[in-house]
């Protein structure tokens, strides 16, 4: 039997985190129009926020009740939003905060008084940068930069790697992850380099059927085809990311009537950690620095609404009798009781075993069984939802299963 390949106490952390928030935010902000790669000319002195407050970012994710938040410290076209040494082209040469402003440190305070996560998005494709084509001397900028992120801020727990641009680059992830871990032992990496976790393979929200943890071949980037081959099967957890605008990751004026709606976010949420992938959705801050109104309002009633959903379970994993083959369970019910949702999630400290499954029911003690559901993957959550029915037996069984299964939760609902 194929040795059982288990997840890092990290890993696990970052699986029950399960949705944040990201955060595009920098000098693409103020250029309204302006695209990935265009070529256009940005100045520093543009980058002038008159409200920015982190603060107001950290407490709407709390309040929507998400674990970690992903800020873009550098996007593509090179703007530092911190005062780094190593370029010109940063916040300070802009007189926002008299060019002494530091939106790192103020968002990474702000995720800490609000019990947030930090994650910091770097890119590591920069095309400020003259010496991109130089593989040395650009990799000594990358970890200059890096070190700068990663030393004078505190704990950060994710860094996000964003593949796109960077096909054909070669960097020396080896020396450049040994320096990131060096500095940060216990930090997540997204992406390329030495991953944590995993792209999903779209900027849509959507996971795949079925989602496994284990993968031999991870996805790069939406600008390429290329998937990054692992040297052996690998626990790497997925994530969607998403933007909560049709059209752009940065704020526009032009896209707020795209602004998903709370049904939407919803779909996603079923599409995305309900098929045990993490979720990031997208907000940009507006030109203020502040999040803006309308994403806020459908954001925070999204969560309302999926707090009132899955807030308490009818039943849970202590109410189900266990077969003799540790692969069904059955669920009684005294009367007739009208269901709609049954939430599964493996135990996954012993790993990820359950290939298959199924969710049967029996509305009046039939001589045969209903199927309700019928799945693969599990992992760490599999949401199952069908149209409202009056049952008074259910059961669950593993019909594939590659190892010692274990259960950590099993949580019916009727929402």
């Amino acid at each position: 039997m194929a040795r059982t390949l288990l997840p890092t106490p990290l890993q696990l952390a970052y699986q029950d985190w399960e949705w944040g928030i990201f955060l595009h935010f920098g000098i693409r902000t103020f250029y309204e129009g302006h695209k990935d790669w265009d070529g256009k000319a940005m100045s520093p002195s543009q980058f002038l926020p008159t409200e920015l407050d982190c603060d107001q970012w950290a407490a709407v994710a709390e309040a929507a009740g998400a674990k970690y938040m992903v800020m873009t410290a550098k996007h593509h076209d090179g703007f530092a939003n911190w005062p780094s040494k190593y370029t010109d082209f940063s916040v300070a040469n802009s007189s926002w905060r008299g060019g002494k402003g530091d939106v790192v440190r103020e968002y990474v305070d702000a995720c800490r008084r609000h019990n947030l996560k930090v994650g910091i998005y770097y890119s590591p494709r920069d095309w400020s940068n003259p010496n991109y084509e130089n593989e040395k001397a650009y990799d000594d900028y990358f970890i200059n930069q890096i070190s700068e992120l990663l030393i004078p801020y505190g704990k950060i727990d994710i860094l996000w790697f964003d593949g796109c641009g960077s096909a054909g680059h070669r960097y020396d992830w080896e020396r450049i992850c040994g320096a990131i871990r060096g500095m940060q032992p216990e930090i997540l990496i997204f992406g390329i380099g030495d991953p944590d976790f995993r792209w999903v393979g779209n900027e849509l929200g959507l996971a795949p059927v079925p989602l496994w943890n284990t993968v031999s071949r991870a996805p790069f980037a939406m600008d390429s085809n290329d998937s990054a081959e692992l040297a052996v099967p690998t626990w790497l957890p997925a994530e969607c990311d998403c933007r909560m605008r049709l059209t752009n990751w940065f704020y526009s004026d032009a896209d707020e009537r795209t602004v998903k709606s709370p049904e939407e976010l919803m779909g996603l949420y079923y599409y995305s950690v309900g098929r045990g992938c993490n979720f990031l959705i997208n907000i940009g801050p507006d030109r203020r620095g502040l999040l803006p109104d309308k994403d806020v309002r459908n954001l925070l009633a999204w969560a309302r609404e999926r707090d009132r959903r899955f807030r308490q379970p009818l039943r849970s994993l202590a109410d189900w009798s266990v077969g003799a083959d540790g692969l069904s369970w059955e669920l009684n019910f005294a009367e007739p009781t009208l269901i709609d949702h049954v939430v599964l999630q493996e135990d996954l400290n012993a790993g990820e075993h359950a290939r298959a499954f199924c969710i049967d029911c029996n509305p009046n003690h039939l001589k045969t069984w209903i199927r309700l559901w019928q799945g693969e993957n599990i992992g760490h959550k599999a949401i199952c939802s069908f149209p409202p029915l009056a049952v008074r037996r259910l059961r669950v069984r593993v019909t594939d299963c590659d190892g010692a299964l274990a259960m950590r939760a099993m949580d019916v609902f009727k929402v």
